[in-house]
């Protein structure tokens, strides 16, 4: 499953990941019940059936649906502070999220969340309930497969083996939830930085079983230019690795199968 994070962020990340779907290898995205571009993301989904559709739950950066006039934390410092001081509840506002996005006529295949802040015990606890509840039965897990593509920092490369830390406790939250989750991941060091090679290499070393490619791309618009993301130029970089004949070359040779969560 190759899945597009941040539908609805903005109408040019919004027509980005349909153009990745359309004319490359993306299979499913995951929408944002709080982006400004939601309303557009809806009418695309429902012109592209054959696109998978989550939830991309927010907890850091935007506003709360609950209530508009109320941001949420920057950073995921700030994030896990307010959880656990009590104000913040992770449960109620990711509810509303997912309850936005059925009332809108979709009918969600997997949820994850924005920044991964559900590997954070009781934001884990909340989307694993809120799974079991909808009936949502697939959700990421957020460990990477090692990678070995060229420009990753030293840094990304401690945080994502730190995050294996807890790794046992979340896959035990989920199963007792009933959630299921691929066998592997992709995509969490390269954010930002890959490119058509790139794609096409990790295709190639992938090992048996269910693969989740996190990508994030999008047209690098006036919209996107303006909003308050790091992920930029870099969307447009993603979407031209994602419809690359070299990406899709190396599918065919390897004998990588493209899938969606809807079909598992």
């Amino acid at each position: 499953m190759v899945n597009a994070d941040d539908f609805g962020f903005t109408r040019d990340v919004n027509a980005g990941i349909v153009e990745a779907h359309r004319h490359g290898i993306l299979t499913a995205t995951t929408l944002m019940a709080n982006g400004q571009a939601f309303d557009d993301a809806v009418r695309l989904a429902r012109e592209t059936p054959t696109l998978d559709v989550g939830c991309h739950l927010v907890l850091v950066s935007g506003c709360s649906l609950l209530d508009p006039d109320r941001a949420f934390p920057l950073t995921v410092g700030e994030l896990l502070k307010a959880v656990t001081l009590g104000r913040l509840r992770p449960y109620d506002e990711l509810r509303a999220q997912i309850r936005r996005i059925v009332d809108a006529g979709i009918r969600p295949t997997h949820l994850d969340t924005h920044k991964h802040t559900h590997l954070f015990p009781p934001v884990l606890d909340a989307v694993a309930r809120l799974a079991e509840e909808f009936g949502i039965h697939w959700v990421r897990r957020p460990f990477d497969l090692p990678i070995t593509a060229a420009g990753v920092p030293w840094s990304k490369r401690m945080v994502s083996r730190g995050l294996q830390v807890v790794r046992r406790r979340f896959h035990r939250v989920l199963e007792r939830h009933g959630c299921r989750t691929t066998d592997y991941f992709a995509g969490f060091q390269i954010t930002g930085r890959f490119n058509a090679a790139d794609v096409a290499a990790l295709i190639r070393s992938l090992p048996d079983g269910s693969t989740e490619f996190m990508t994030h791309p999008g047209y690098h618009g006036p919209e996107l230019e303006a909003a308050r993301t790091r992920l930029k130029a870099s969307r447009a970089a993603e979407l031209a690795a994602l419809t690359s004949a070299q990406t899709r070359e190396a599918l065919d040779e390897s004998g990588v199968e493209l899938t969606r969560y809807s079909k598992l």
